[in-house]
């Protein structure tokens, strides 16, 4: 990266980074946790990720900035190597992307209905948000519902091998029709951010694609529980990849920044956010706990917000991009009002793709609320 000139360090700056810098004679390490330690030797009150970022944005003391530079640049490095499992999954990805989407799409509805027939957890979550979703069906009509709800759930497992496996040209490739797509265009040409609120519903990933092709874009994002899917990420994506910003304190500064000089930002409105970080507002007509980070974000910096989402077309044809407007009040000052449009701006989206949508997401769960998921809460 151009940062590492040993003969331009001082000893004293050297010493603590030995055996992290990459060079034929150390063997390189395989993830950014050592260079954090490294960094903790210089200062102690990096305590994670966040603090070194947040030290990196502020900081003036050119010599630490340097030791940042030299972490960060072989952290990126270590972090692009992919292990050998890992790459071989790759390859199968290239390989499975090749087949048709309607194939894919079958074989995910299959093994997506299969999770009905288990009668898991799957299905009762399912069987729960649906109840309270269409209180007005009855039993037969639900039960429908939440068999294609299913089957769509296995389709958008199946259909990450074509969108990430056939990389991202041949994934754009199959977008039939954007409506909305004025209210983008717009939103990116008034210069002052736009916020996409894309929904757990349809094929985000694709949604992605889309959006990074017309503009730089930062999501926020939760790391993989198995980080060494990180590489591949960042491989299948390509260049189309949007800047991925860790749901932390550094990062939603990164976000305000991003906003501020007129950027695009993506989040998911419908994240549960941990307890004790968000607001009640109904969901659905019942209370659910809904993040407050995306209006704020709204509020703070004036940009627009506009809901998306890629729907999965029948048989297999491709999908169709929407978006949609912002209900009134989301950039409300009260928090109350801001999160309650912001949830009607999710159920907006819905409605346009309801089966489509993650009716197995625990949504409704929080420490001071009943949980309707337990079983006999009488729901089901």
């Amino acid at each position: 990266s151009g940062v590492y000139t040993p003969n331009r360090w001082p000893a004293t700056l050297l010493a603590p980074m030995a055996g992290f810098i990459p060079d034929s004679s150390v063997r390189r390490q395989e993830s950014s946790a050592f260079a954090l330690k490294r960094l903790q030797s210089l200062d102690p009150s990096l305590t994670g990720p966040s603090a070194v970022e947040s030290r990196w944005d502020n900081e003036q003391n050119q010599t630490f900035l340097q030791a940042i530079s030299i972490a960060m640049a072989c952290s990126r490095y270590t972090a692009r190597r992919m292990r050998f499992d890992i790459h071989l999954l790759y390859l199968l990805l290239r390989l499975l992307g090749r087949l048709p989407l309607r194939t894919l799409h079958g074989v995910g509805s299959f093994f997506g209905r299969l999770a009905l027939w288990r009668h898991g957890t799957m299905a009762h979550t399912a069987a729960v948000n649906l109840a309270i979703a269409r209180p007005e069906l009855d039993r037969a009509a639900r039960g429908r519902l939440r068999r294609e709800a299913l089957a769509e759930v296995g389709k958008s497992g199946a259909e990450i091998v074509k969108i990430w496996g056939g990389g991202a040209e041949r994934a754009l490739s199959l977008v039939r029709e954007v409506r909305g797509g004025e209210l983008f265009d717009a939103a990116l040409a008034a210069g002052k951010g736009v916020i996409i609120a894309a929904p757990h519903l349809g094929c985000w990933e694709l949604l992605n694609y889309w959006l990074c092709r017309r503009t730089p874009m930062a999501i926020l994002y939760r790391p993989p529980h198995l980080a060494a899917l990180e590489p591949l990420l960042r491989k299948v994506r390509g260049a189309l990849a949007p800047e991925q910003v860790r749901a932390e304190g550094a990062g939603v500064r990164t976000l305000y920044k991003r906003l501020a000089a007129g950027g695009t930002v993506g989040i998911l409105p419908d994240q549960k956010p941990r307890a004790g970080e968000g607001q009640l507002a109904p969901f659905f007509g019942r209370d659910a706990l809904t993040m407050v980070l995306l209006p704020r974000l709204a509020a703070r910096t004036g940009a627009a917000v506009l809901f998306a989402f890629a729907e999965r077309l029948p048989r297999g044809v491709g999908y169709r991009i929407h978006f949609l407007p912002a209900p009134e009040g989301l950039a409300d000052t009260d928090t109350a009002t801001a999160c309650g449009a912001l949830n009607r701006g999710v159920e907006a989206c819905v409605e346009r793709a309801f089966t489509q949508y993650q009716w197995h997401y625990r949504r409704y769960t929080a420490n001071n609320l009943p949980n309707p998921y337990r079983e006999g809460a009488g729901l089901v």
